[in-house]
């Protein structure tokens, strides 16, 4: 969704909207005592905001596990939960309780995050966000990883050793980006970087990664020998301390609706030097602009309903 002709146009809104929700959400801390938000009053209407229905879903739909709708406007039903503790990864911010995800990423993810050690070195992974217990649009965060096909991933490396429930809403991943956004920091951004992310590109199921510019920047400049993986390590704002995998559309699963391929070449052109534009990096707010309109239970597929009311 962020490869369309109309470039200039998708830089602009995407740097207004994540200027309007900041940059650290993700970094946020969590809290060891959650609170429960108030029930809604009519939980069944349609026209409620789709987050205030599914951010408040707290299991998954005891539904056949699919995905429903597109990455960024649908639902999940049979959500899997990534364990909190592997023998290489650890779930971070467990007060979100967003570990649940398509069977097909979450194992993808364990087995990819039992690759690590051999492939830069890291005992395993540290992962943020994948989604919620039934997708769906979140009350914070994220426009995307509502099909449980989306995965953050902290470029930090898992330490050794099971990091404490406190430590799990309050550490604070790498930032590997400079302040001034052109560039990423030498002194943080290492080969183990380069490698893990290549390693993700080159697996045959993952559809898209998305990387700060200033990574991807770096990325063209570094990378060795064949670049066709290049092609789907995407741009995007806020991605400075996590990557975010996004893995295709699970064979069979006629109810997801795929990502548009990625465009031919290895996206180090003029395409990516537009994200540095001082109009991309520095929007001008507007502070009579309307927010967008959230998406409504009724704009979600009509399946995503089924996932709502199931137990």
């Amino acid at each position: 969704m962020f490869d369309k002709p109309s470039l200039a146009g998708v830089l602009l809104g995407v740097a207004l909207a994540w200027s309007a929700c900041g940059p650290g959400f993700a970094q946020e801390m969590g809290t060891l005592d959650p609170k429960p938000l108030p029930p809604l009053a009519h939980p069944g209407d349609p026209t409620l905001p789709a987050k205030q229905v599914f951010g408040r879903a707290t299991t998954p739909a005891d539904l056949q596990a699919r995905s429903i709708g597109f990455y960024a406007k649908g639902c999940l039903a049979g959500a899997e939960a990534l364990p909190i503790n592997g023998p290489s990864w650890q779930v971070m911010r467990l007060s979100r309780n967003r570990n649940w995800g398509n069977p097909a990423l979450i194992g993808f993810l364990e087995r990819f995050a039992k690759e690590v050690p051999s492939i830069n070195g890291w005992p395993g992974l540290l992962v943020g966000d994948v989604s919620q217990p039934r997708g769906g649009p979140m009350l914070t965060g994220h426009a995307s990883h509502q099909v449980g096909l989306d995965a953050d991933v902290w470029l930090t490396p898992m330490p050794n050793r099971s990091l404490s429930a406190e430590e799990r809403e309050t550490m604070m991943a790498t930032n590997v980006v400079r302040q001034d956004g052109l560039g990423v920091d030498r002194a943080k951004w290492t080969p183990a970087h380069l490698a893990l992310i290549k390693a993700a590109a080159q697996q045959p199921e993952v559809e898209r990664i998305f990387v700060n510019p200033a990574i991807k920047k770096a990325i063209c400049e570094q990378a060795k020998g064949d670049r066709t993986w290049l092609a789907k390590v995407r741009p995007m704002y806020g991605h400075n301390y996590h990557f975010h995998i996004r893995i295709a559309c699970p064979a069979g699963e006629a109810t997801c609706l795929p990502q548009d391929p990625v465009r031919a070449g290895d996206g180090c052109d003029a395409s990516l030097t537009a994200w540095f534009k001082p109009s991309v990096l520095h929007p001008r707010l507007d502070p009579n602009a309307k927010p967008k309109p959230p998406i409504t239970v009724a704009q979600l597929p009509d399946a995503c309903r089924r996932v709502i009311v199931a137990q």
